[in-house]
């Protein structure tokens, strides 16, 4: 079988530069094409077609990683809704147009997005999910800690993070959701759970949500060391995407938890 040609959009971002790398290396799968909307900021192999055309990107590979910025997404979806092909999305902060043109596009391919692509988050929503049953007497609090040139806050992983609490719960996190604190606002509510950011230095992700109760508590937390979690998990469900129907899919379902 022929190598899976893959296509990535967003090479000049910190998790595009390493899917280049990452494909370098990658069983079954090459990297095809990136798509630019000037120049490359770094040497690439010149086999690899480098394009600003989006017709021409769409054209010359088998399935797209995206990991860009929401209006650079936002353009690949409505480009892709021409000429289908399977999507891998790791933008985060998009808006809810955003979503709603990512759910349309998953009718005519399959698309997965995930805010965070890796095993331990994926595993970390599932474990969130659990406590939220379990300790239902329990205040949640979110905290997440990113590098200081993270545009946006609080961070896609934490907010699928408390969604995931919110579900265990039955509450509608867009009604209980509180991402800060500040002047005399009186006592925590009951169902309130809590997102707060942190940013600072080059700290590459880390996510803890607290479970806390009168006399005990309980933390969950997943740090990411390097960002290779996040390309290697992509290249990962691109591998996977390609044999699925038109859909909207999560990292939980690549990884069947």
């Amino acid at each position: 079988m022929a190598d899976i040609k893959v296509g990535v959009f967003g090479a000049n971002g910190r998790v595009g530069k390493l899917l280049v790398e990452d494909l370098k290396d990658a069983q079954g799968m090459s990297l095809s094409t990136v798509f630019v909307r000037s120049s490359l900021n770094f040497a690439i192999d010149p086999s690899v077609l480098v394009t600003s055309d989006m017709h021409t990107f769409l054209n010359a590979c088998d399935v797209i990683i995206d990991f860009s910025l929401p209006d650079a997404t936002e353009r690949l979806l409505e480009e892709a809704m021409q000429t289908p092909k399977p999507l891998v999305i790791g933008t985060t902060g998009l808006s809810t147009h955003q979503l709603n043109l990512l759910k349309s596009a998953s009718e005519l391919m399959p698309v997965l997005y995930a805010t965070n692509m890796s095993l331990g988050v994926a595993l970390l929503n599932k474990l969130v999910y659990q406590a939220s049953v379990a300790l239902e007497e329990f205040d949640i609090e979110i905290v997440e800690m990113h590098h200081r040139h993270k545009k946006d806050a609080p961070s896609g992983t934490a907010l699928t993070l408390s969604e995931s609490a919110a579900r265990g719960r039955g509450v509608d996190i867009n009604k209980v959701r509180v991402s800060g604190r500040d002047g005399n606002i009186g006592e925590r509510s009951r169902d309130e759970i809590a997102v707060m950011a942190l940013r600072g230095g080059d700290i590459v992700g880390r996510h803890t949500v607290g479970f806390y109760n009168d006399g005990e508590f309980i933390e969950l937390n997943h740090t990411a060391t390097s960002r290779n979690t996040f390309s290697k998990g992509a290249l990962r469900a691109a591998k996977w995407l390609v044999e699925q129907e038109s859909n909207l899919y999560s990292i939980s379902d690549c990884l069947e938890l």
